[in-house]
């Protein structure tokens, strides 16, 4: 299953969030593209527990496509067995498109936020 970091609950319509483990909401669809669920962040990043990469396998993610992530949250995801891509597109739909049509870059350290970078 694929699980996008989004801001808010409007499905394929809804914007991507420009940080993975602050966004408002995770937005989960199959390998076809279809809206399986969409749950709410309550990682500790916003107050919960547990660290988003956790909350995301819990909830059946395979793949991950963001922004952009750090390179504790990238390490995490590999040890969890979640692939993860990188891409600038602004929907969830779009983000989507973009990695269906293999146009996506799998992530690696060089794609981490610049803010975690030092």
């Amino acid at each position: 299953m694929i699980v996008i970091p989004t801001n808010g609950k409007k499905g394929l319509n809804e914007t991507v969030a420009e940080h993975f483990g602050r966004c408002q909401t995770y937005t989960f669809l199959d390998v076809k593209g279809n809206l399986v669920k969409i749950i709410d962040n309550t990682s500790e990043h916003m107050g919960g527990t547990g660290l988003p990469p956790e909350l995301m396998k819990k909830n059946g993610a395979t793949i991950l496509i963001c922004k952009s992530l750090g390179p504790n949250a990238l390490d995490l995801c590999k040890k969890l067995n979640i692939e993860v891509y990188v891409n600038q597109s602004d929907t969830v739909k779009e983000m989507f498109e973009t990695w269906d049509a293999k146009k996506i870059k799998k992530a690696t350290l060089e794609d981490i936020c610049e803010e975690h970078k030092h």
